[in-house]
């Protein structure tokens, strides 16, 4: 449980990390400002105990969109009104109220979407989100069902089939076009599985420090519910993601830890996280071995040297089962390369995406993260 829980970490603040070269250049340090009372009301209210100006301005700008669920030609509610029937899903009947961060504009180029880890939310992406925006990407982030800010309020299944399907209904409703999906860790899975099943929504894949070869949840499927509601009760408290934390970062200072601790637990102060989170357990969890060879997107694979949680040799292995896979990794980096790397991880999946147009034309157009002592 501790591989599937240290991924949804907080993380930790990046270094300025200058990057030079033919295709991608960083420069121009950006400043945020952050005024008071610019948070949506359905974030819980430790929000504003948050000091990482990154994850309060990406903070600001989630909001939930509707996403239909199961079993009915259109859905009633306001928000649904208006949008077409779709396919049926495993979600529970009605509306689903789903989390994200939208791109600040569209482009011609097909949009990178951005998953998340295991028990985490759309706020991993915080320092990386903002120089794919600066780079020209339209980009999402969107929160997986069960997890991150998404009203539950109707508690729908969250196992597997159920997030893909929210995804699908998701992807269908407000994205439209083939996406790059781009999945850390646990939701490198999630990614994998998606784009098996929905070959004609996912154009290319980013897999980062992926965790795709545990077999589910193993015996976690098989615990009373008593025992595995004690079991996330745990898992929320702030001793263990503390240690979690520091286990993908090295060398945090105490103080950092703990914001960022809070920044990767913030979810689980919403009504349903445990529910929705022992559903997902009991359920049996993700077991893409098999899926893995027959992924036909060209994919990017990310990973960091240092990895503490996932053996970087798993790396060459899902590099030789990928058909058509490309591997990169990033030196003097842990777990969550997306917030301990964020120039580096935006670099390579900016090139991914547009070999041809890259960032040769404008080298300036992306601006470093630096992040306040």
């Amino acid at each position: 449980m501790l591989t599937f829980f240290s991924a949804g970490t907080g993380g930790a603040p990046p270094p300025a990390f200058l990057l030079t070269g033919t295709n991608f250049k960083c420069s121009n340090s950006r400043r945020l400002t952050i005024w008071a009372g610019e948070f949506p009301d359905f974030l819980p209210k430790q929000v504003e105990n948050i000091k990482d100006p990154y994850a309060r301005k990406l903070a600001s700008r989630i909001e939930r969109i509707p996403t239909l669920g199961t079993e009915w030609s259109g859905c009633e509610c306001t928000h649904c009104s208006s949008v077409p029937a779709v396919i049926e899903v495993n979600l529970s009947k009605g509306c689903v109220m789903s989390s994200c961060v939208k791109p600040k504009e569209q482009t011609e180029a097909n949009p990178v979407v951005l998953l998340h880890g295991f028990d985490s939310s759309c706020l991993e992406w915080r320092y990386t989100l903002p120089i794919l925006e600066d780079a020209g990407l339209e980009t999402w982030a969107v929160d997986i069902l069960g997890w991150g800010f998404s009203d539950l309020g109707r508690l729908p299944s969250c196992d597997v089939a159920s997030k893909r399907d929210h995804l699908y209904q998701l992807w269908s409703t407000h994205i439209k076009r083939p996406m790059v999906l781009v999945g850390p860790s646990l939701g490198s899975a999630v990614a994998i599985d998606f784009s098996v099943k929905y070959p004609e929504a996912v154009d290319k894949l980013v897999l980062i420090d992926a965790s795709v070869y545990a077999e589910g949840t193993g015996n976690l499927a098989t615990l009373p519910k008593a025992v595995a509601y004690a079991g996330v009760y745990l898992l929320k408290s702030l001793p263990l993601r503390l240690y979690a934390t520091s286990l993908a970062f090295n060398g945090l200072p105490f103080s950092t830890c703990i914001d960022w601790t809070n920044i990767g637990r913030l979810h689980c102060s919403l009504p349903w996280w445990e529910d929705a989170l022992v559903n997902f357990m009991i359920s049996g969890g993700y077991n893409v071995i098999s899926q893995i060879e027959h992924v036909k997107q060209k994919t990017l694979i990310i990973w960091g040297e240092d990895d503490q949680i996932i053996d970087n040799k798993l790396a060459v292995r899902l590099h030789c089962e990928l058909p058509n896979a490309i591997l990169r990794q990033i030196p003097k980096c842990g777990h969550i390369p997306h917030v301990e790397k964020p120039d580096a991880v935006s670099r390579l999946i900016a090139d991914f995406v547009r070999p041809d147009q890259s960032q040769r034309a404008n080298p300036d157009s992306v601006s470093t993260i630096s992040v306040p002592s």
